[in-house]
């Protein structure tokens, strides 16, 4: 089987190392030879045919050259973005041309028209790569647990946000610092925005929401927040009550509503995904049927890696056996579109931390706004000896809807002792088992 490869960076680089310094064990699980006949990128300085590993390659600037090639079988764009890595695939797909990616961003945005387009031409996408690294989440949601109804998905998607999570935990340094370092270490990216503001998770729980309830669901309909708010106060305040801080995708049936939402969230310490520290990924599953199961493992890079070459293997596989439409690449034959998803559906305890400048009569205002919107406090919490010019403390309510914190938090953002306005974050009690 021939491939191209779209793309020679982080993911696309870590693939070919795969493809070529794994050949023999690939081809004793396979019964067949993987060949990597082309690779495109605008880093290759000149048009020219190199022997390799596996056999003689072309490397290209061109991407159409290397899709095109009348060798090639299958093709893999790790190229990223939305509009070179659209063409790519949409060209493939068209010539009848298995199509591997991990662009979680394309997918999220034109996921369905890319599946439609390989269906009309009977061929495969295929996208394990696109959400969790390496971990084999999509596989497991199609084929593996298939047979259960899923009722919750929770999933630390992104490495990069965990690292700083966790960094800011143990060590009580200030975002900036530890995102520094997570930028040293190659954990972040000079532009970090889509890792820290929560779109790369965004896009990723788009494409697993097909897969645990058959509902396409576009990215920007799902409700998101970053953690660049996130200090080590209140993880402070946060171990006082019993959890820890993690961002988290998720996904919630509340009957016929669905709730999806990427958002920093209070974990209870005891739960399994508050002991998911540094870069790892890990999703937690809650079948009807088939109860709970966890998935972990580490995210981009070389691991990425693993998860292109799997697909490009599975895709060699039914190419070799004519068995391509074998199962749909988003998990349902027919999944609902829906535009109407959000945090309002149900109802959770809330953590509410407050930053201001001290004066008298600050929790009884804050107490009698709470009041009149029907919420129950829980708890409130203030640390001594603190400045006070910049005063943090915390207020816990008991469970109520996020439109009733909403409500609250309008009338309280009024008030003028706030330094900035209030952090609110759910508390997924559901989540201790």
């Amino acid at each position: 089987m021939n491939i191209a490869i779209v793309g020679m960076g982080t993911v696309g680089g870590a693939a070919i190392r795969l493809l070529e310094e794994n050949a023999v064990e690939l081809e004793r699980k396979l019964g067949f030879k993987l060949h990597l006949r082309a690779t495109a990128s605008l880093e290759v300085e000149k048009r020219e045919e190199v022997d390799a590993p596996t056999g003689r390659r072309l490397l290209t600037r061109d991407w159409r050259e290397a899709v095109e090639h009348p060798e090639v079988d299958i093709v893999v764009e790790v190229v990223g973005g939305t509009t070179i890595a659209y063409e790519v695939q949409t060209t493939a797909l068209a010539l009848g041309r298995p199509v591997v990616t991990a662009n979680k961003e394309l997918l999220g945005l034109r996921g369905a028209e890319l599946a439609q387009l390989a269906h009309d031409n009977k061929t495969s996408l295929h996208l394990e790569a696109s959400a969790g690294g390496c971990i084999p989440i999509l596989n497991a949601l199609r084929e593996g647990i298939a047979a259960d109804s899923i009722e919750a998905v929770y999933g630390i998607l992104n490495g990069t946000c965990n690292f700083i999570l966790t960094e800011i935990e143990k060590t009580g340094a200030p975002f900036a610092d530890i995102l520094s370092e997570a930028q040293r270490r190659g954990y972040a990216e000079a532009k970090p925005e889509a890792d820290v503001e929560g779109y790369d998770t965004q896009s990723k729980l788009s494409i697993i929401a097909n897969f645990c309830f058959g509902a396409r669901v576009a990215t920007d309909a799902i409700f998101r927040q970053g953690i660049t708010r996130i200090t080590p106060t209140d993880f402070a305040y946060a171990h006082r009550l019993g959890y820890t801080i993690r961002l988290l995708a998720a996904g919630v049936r509340h009957g016929d509503d669905l709730s999806l939402y990427v958002r920093p969230v209070l974990v209870p310490q005891t739960a399994m995904l508050a002991k998911v520290q540094g870069s790892y990924n890990a999703i937690w599953v809650k079948g009807a049927h088939g109860e709970d199961t966890l998935y972990c493992g580490r995210g981009a890079g070389t691991p990425t890696g693993v998860a292109v070459v799997s697909d490009i293997m599975s895709a060699a596989r039914d190419l070799r056996h004519g068995s391509s439409l074998r199962a749909p690449a988003f998990g349902y034959w027919s999944p609902q579109e829906i535009t109407n998803v959000g945090i309002d559906a149900g109802s959770s305890p809330y953590f509410v931390r407050f930053l201001v400048r001290d004066e008298v009569g600050i929790i009884a205002r804050l107490a009698d706004i709470i009041a009149d919107e029907k919420i129950d406090i829980d708890a409130v919490f203030e640390e001594p000896n603190q400045d006070t010019d910049n005063l943090a403390f915390v207020i816990s309510v008991k469970p109520t809807t996020a439109m009733a914190v909403s409500a609250a938090l309008a009338r309280m953002e009024k008030l003028s002792f706030h330094r900035e306005p209030p952090l609110v974050l759910p508390m997924e009690n559901i989540l201790a088992g």
